[in-house]
């Protein structure tokens, strides 16, 4: 039976999965993204990655990759194996040939290397395998570094002209927050792990409490994963709390304003924050959509992604066998 190789390239992770024909997993590794260089240092730590994943899976112990494809999940616009503006990715503000880069470094000739957008492949995936089964449209919110989303239509990927679902890039206030993206007001200023982390930062320089940063150093984390930000809720962290529902709040305004426009039938939360924070936040998100939404009184249900930190890898595996 063929295997595939499937990689979620984040901002603060990359995680690889070796799978089989029926979606199961034969084996995972990780490692954390680099926060310097450039594309062509990520690209050894995504090699590096499913090589880890190939040998818990028992394959390519001796150095040869026997896989049928691999796929990687990227943000990004995607075109054609290249990736453009990786914003959250280090040094990634042009265009990068990732495909190629991929095989010359994973030193395979002949396997097929298929690259997706990052939140685009776990939508599918849960439309396929997890919480979106049900549904024939769907928006799939990835709540991480930044913030995307993946749009189901009639039973269909719809990507656009390549830039499609940049909810994280919805504006929620007019001269708002500056955005990572350069611009004001954007959800993934107020959501985005990466922007939070630098809101929080310049809070704490001014004077504000936080035992943020102190718990990220106790766990040996260069960045606040959303690891960090759980346990700092959990201990009832005051600036934590309150940057954490702020985001909640440009999350329940940007999410609504999508649905006014698409009408899906649902909606699934994922992402690193999405998945770690689970049922209890998708529930708040619902809340802070409520008094945005047109059509208020049939809001659509809010799921918590049902493959969780796996699902993005495993819908990269997908691009490989496409749905007929």
């Amino acid at each position: 039976m063929p295997s595939y190789g499937g990689i979620d390239l984040g901002g603060t992770k990359i995680q690889a999965v070796i799978v089989n024909e029926e979606n199961s997993v034969l084996g995972s590794a990780r490692r954390p993204t680099p926060t310097s260089g450039g594309p062509e240092d990520v690209t050894k730590e995504i090699a590096a990655a499913l090589r880890d994943a190939a040998k818990a899976a028992g394959l390519g112990v001796d150095g040869d990759l026997n896989l049928a494809g691999i796929g990687v999940g990227s943000p990004g616009v995607i075109e054609s194996g290249n990736v453009s503006t990786a914003r959250n990715l280090p040094g990634w503000e042009g265009t990068f040939a990732l495909a190629a880069a991929l095989e010359s470094a994973l030193e395979v000739d002949g396997i097929s290397i298929e690259i997706g957008n990052d939140v685009q492949v776990a939508t599918d995936a849960e439309f396929r395998l997890g919480a979106g089964r049900a549904y024939e449209s769907l928006l799939g919110v990835f709540w991480g570094t930044g913030v995307g989303a993946g749009l189901i239509l009639d039973g269909k990927s719809w990507s656009g002209l390549g830039g499609a679902g940049e909810i994280g890039h919805i504006v929620v206030e007019i001269d708002g927050a500056r955005c990572t993206c350069g611009r004001r007001g954007c959800v993934e200023a107020y959501a985005g792990r990466g922007a939070m982390e630098i809101h929080a930062r310049k809070l704490q320089e001014k004077g504000r409490h936080t035992d943020l940063f102190k718990l990220m150093k106790e766990h040996e984390r260069t960045r606040l994963t959303s690891g960090i930000w759980e346990r700092a809720l959990d201990q009832e962290d005051k600036l934590a709390t309150e940057l954490i529902e702020r985001a909640v709040g440009a999350l329940g305004a940007g999410i609504a304003s999508a649905m006014n426009l698409l009408d899906v039938e649902a909606v699934i939360i994922g992402g690193g924050l999405g998945v770690r924070l689970g049922d209890l936040y998708a529930k708040r998100i619902a809340k802070a959509m409520q008094p945005h939404l047109f059509a208020d009184s049939r809001p659509p249900p809010v799921h918590v992604a049902a493959l969780g930190d796996l699902g993005g890898a495993i819908g990269a595996s997908l691009l490989l066998r496409p749905v007929a």
